[in-house]
Parts: structure tokens; C-alpha cells; sequence
């Protein structure tokens, strides 16, 4: 599949980024391994290669000669995920001889919120249907929970009341269950989270 023609505004940044480093085809790349049915790349995965493919192409505009391995360990240790502060200090100086902007390269690795962003926004790509059936089931599953949580606390409630434990009027019990995406700081509703398939990670 080819992406899809720009809509009104900026264009996403994992678009911007492709067209930067001249990335032809990365977009279906991206797509393909997240809509197939058998051994789906998760969005973070994605994004991981992603910006691996990045530090590949800035290298390579660097003149620097890599080895698959060696742009693995580099992103991570440009990423903070792995080694000693001495160790990224020493990558960060390698490139930096080699005259890449670092702070530049390191500005444009994106998140998996923006790599879902340009999935669905821009080409307009969604999970297989299985993976909505699945979180489709889960949901009923909750329901079902959150259902009986309010009738066992309306049971409760009267069994009191009629006991004379309790003085409560007229009364309706209301339960919801929250999300709290410790990412975005967000907050969503479980039923529209399991709808959307996702939270809003996203990234400009």
C-alpha cells in the first residue's frame, strides 16, 4: 500500500522523518508488520526499528561504516536503555567526531504513540479484525464484572438498610472502571480504551 495523500495540517513526524532520510517504502515496512495476523510487530518494536533505521541513515550520510549489531548498541546506548554513563559518553563523542548531531538525531527518534499515529491517522491501517474480536471479548468480560459489582453492593446495601444499620434514601449505585496511563498522565474509561485499541501516547 502506498500512504495516503496529506490532510490538512503537518504532516506526521514519522512521515516528515522518511522523506528526510529518503526512507522509500519504510511506510509499507511499518504497516505491513503491524496489520499481519501471525507474528505482529508491536507498536514499541516498531518504533525501536524505526529509529534504528534513522541512526543508519545519519551514519551513513556521515560517512560511518556499521554492522547491524553495532546500530543495535549504539541506539541503545543513545537511547539510555543500556550501558554505563561512560559508555554513552564514549557513543555520543564517537558520533559526534564524525561530525552527527547528536542532540538533533536523538530529537527525531520517535515514540509508539507516534508510529501508531501515522499508521492509523495518515494510511488509515487498523489491527486484524481477530485483535478487535479479542479485546471485544475482554470487554464483555468487564461489563460483566462491573455489573455484578453493583448488584452485590445495591444487595448489600438493602440488606442493611432493611436491618435498620443503615439510613439511605432513594439511591442509585454507580461503578466504572478507570485507566490511568502512567505515560500520557491520561486517564480513560475501560470499555472506551478496549474500543480504541489504544491511549493517546501520542507524538507530534
Amino acid at each position: 500500500m502506498t500512504d495516503h495523500l496529506a490532510a490538512p495540517g503537518p504532516d506526521p513526524k514519522v512521515l516528515r522523518l522518511i522523506r528526510k532520510y529518503e526512507l522509500e517504502g519504510l511506510g509499507d515496512e511499518l504497516e505491513a508488520q503491524w496489520t499481519r495476523s501471525d507474528d505482529r510487530t508491536s507498536l514499541r518494536g516498531l518504533a525501536e526499528s524505526f529509529n534504528q533505521r534513522l541512526l543508519r541513515a545519519a551514519l551513513a550520510d556521515a560517512g560511518v561504516d556499521t554492522i547491524t549489531d553495532d546500530v543495535s548498541r549504539l541506539y541503545a546506548l543513545l537511547d539510555g536503555d543500556e550501558g554505563s554513563r561512560g559508555e554513552r559518553t564514549a557513543a555520543r563523542r564517537r558520533l559526534e567526531r564524525a561530525e552527527v548531531d547528536v542532540e538533533t538525531l536523538r530529537d527525531e527518534f520517535v515514540s509508539y504513540g507516534a508510529i501508531r499515529s501515522y499508521l492509523t491517522g495518515y494510511r488509515d491501517a487498523s489491527l486484524p479484525e481477530s485483535e478487535a474480536d479479542v479485546r471485544e471479548t475482554e470487554s464483555r468480560t468487564i461489563e460483566g464484572l462491573r455489573q455484578r459489582t453493583i448488584a452485590v453492593t445495591e444487595s448489600k446495601l438493602a440488606r442493611l438498610r432493611d436491618g435498620g444499620h443503615l439510613r439511605l434514601g432513594s439511591h442509585r449505585v454507580l461503578a466504572d472502571v478507570q485507566v490511568l496511563c502512567e505515560e500520557c498522565g491520561r486517564q480513560y474509561d475501560v470499555a472506551r480504551l478496549l474500543e480504541t485499541g489504544a491511549c493517546d501516547c501520542g507524538d507530534s
